[in-house]
């Protein structure tokens, strides 16, 4: 059969698509770099004849057209599930965050999200069988598409096309108009290189890697110095599960680590939720049946990573304290980030037979000259909890591990203070005595007689 007659009359201009929305509406938009950009350019320029439309994002990749436009909110408050570089200058203005675990966005979506008016989400081209591809993301597309009123896909032939997996593409039958967008390149994001402090870390977590393992990497400079590194090492037979694909993979891979042959589930396949990363990366993804894109209520959800044995998830946060409990998303009440998936694969890793899940960070942090530590005797005030203490596993500094799970609090906090700057050490062991969670025999001449684990 051929499709394009249908296509052609669900064709509309971005100006034509923008016109559907009212005042009062939610308008949801694609993932990351699916995020819609021509429509919300078109959209923006509605600003003085629309109200309070409500618009929902999850790491909205592109320049932020209708938030521009309307700096107080008025008429276009952004709602975003992951604050992101270009939400970062909105935030607590004309963009407010959504909390969640990640694993939940799918069914959030569909039971308890008020129902879109207007979904749109960048895709690929259309194939000869009448199918658009989500490409770069198939984190929450159908869910979204399930409960909107009306579905609007803006096509992008420079979109990667990303095999499933499940729940990665859509039938012309299934949605109602078509944008030919402007075929801007797809948003690349340069791989840094880690800092020595992340090389350091990096080191204690490949001590603890062998052959077969899974691995989930977040987003941070550490978990890309361990994939760096993972490709420079002799490990192999290594398998990929992930929410996000990115370039430390694609080393790994050319490197000839990966082959995915001890995975449980998924065997030879590298799965993932969606990708960012260079353009490189996205030419290696696309039409490549070695990988399976998958909706993120797949790719994260604990009960599906613990049936991966030697599963290893790494990742970042911005502090923690000598309960164990993790901050990856404030700096007190100042927004970040997001929950994202840390706890997903945090609680999912460590169920797995052979699991291990590291959270990592430098020892300290420099703000305006001032060197402070990272590990506090409580976590600064206001900040969101993104990890509890019940699932935190293992903790990671330059100058160590310290492993949480079944410890009491004063075996917590002597672990951590043994990984904690040692200029802190002492201020540490002080604070942990007033909090009644450091047994005195444990200091002999302060912080110099931290045992080891």
């Amino acid at each position: 059969m051929n499709w394009q007659e249908e296509y052609k009359k669900k064709l509309i201009t971005a100006e034509e698509a923008a016109k559907l929305v009212k005042s009062g509406d939610w308008v949801e938009y694609g993932f990351g770099i699916n995020c819609a950009r021509d429509f919300d350019e078109a959209l923006a320029r509605r600003v003085d004849e629309l109200t309070d439309v409500k618009i929902r994002c999850d790491i909205g990749a592109y320049q932020h057209f209708t938030a521009e436009a309307d700096p107080k909110g008025t008429h276009f408050l952004w709602n975003s599930w992951h604050v992101s570089a270009h939400d970062k200058k909105f935030i607590g203005k004309n963009l407010f965050y959504i909390p969640m675990k990640f694993h939940e966005n799918p069914m959030m979506t569909r039971k308890d999200c008020i129902p879109d008016n207007v979904f749109v989400m960048q895709v690929t081209s259309m194939d000869k069988h009448g199918y658009f591809n989500f490409g770069g993301s198939a984190v929450n597309g159908w869910a979204a598409m399930e409960t909107a009123r009306i579905t609007i896909l803006e096509v992008n032939d420079k979109m990667p096309r990303c095999l499933g997996g499940s729940q990665e593409n859509v039938h012309i039958s299934q949605v109602d108009y078509i944008i030919e967008s402007k075929n801007e390149p797809i948003l690349t994001l340069a791989s840094s290189n880690p800092s020595q402090v992340e090389e350091e870390i990096a080191k204690h977590i490949i001590d603890r890697l062998y052959n077969g393992n899974c691995i989930q990497l977040g987003i941070g400079g550490t978990p890309n110095a361990v994939g760096k590194m993972v490709a420079a090492s002799d490990l192999k037979d290594l398998g990929v599960h992930t929410e996000m694909y990115v370039d430390a993979y694609l080393e790994m891979f050319k490197a000839g680590k990966i082959t995915g042959s001890h995975k449980n589930i998924d065997r030879y396949k590298q799965v993932y939720s969606f990708v960012m990363g260079s353009q490189e990366l996205y030419d290696y993804i696309d039409d490549n049946p070695g990988l399976a894109s998958y909706s993120v209520d797949y790719t994260n959800d604990p009960k599906v990573i613990a049936q991966i044995d030697d599963f290893v998830s790494i990742n970042a946060c911005i502090e923690v304290d000598l309960f164990g409990q993790v901050c990856s998303e404030s700096v007190g009440t100042r927004h970040i980030s997001g929950t994202g998936g840390q706890l997903d694969f945090v609680e999912g890793a460590y169920k797995s037979k052979g699991g291990q899940s590291f959270i990592c960070l430098p020892s300290t942090i420099d703000i305006k000259g001032k060197v402070g530590s990272r590990i506090k005797p409580v976590l600064t005030p206001g900040a969101i909890v993104t990890s509890p203490r019940t699932a935190t596993h293992m903790l990671v500094t330059e100058y160590g591990i310290a492993s949480m799970k079944g410890k009491s609090t004063w075996e917590r906090a002597e672990a951590l203070i043994n990984i904690a700057h040692p200029d802190f050490r002492d201020m540490l062991v002080a604070e942990a005595e007033n909090m009644n969670i450091w047994r005195r025999s444990n200091k002999i001449e302060g912080a110099e007689a931290v045992i080891n684990y």
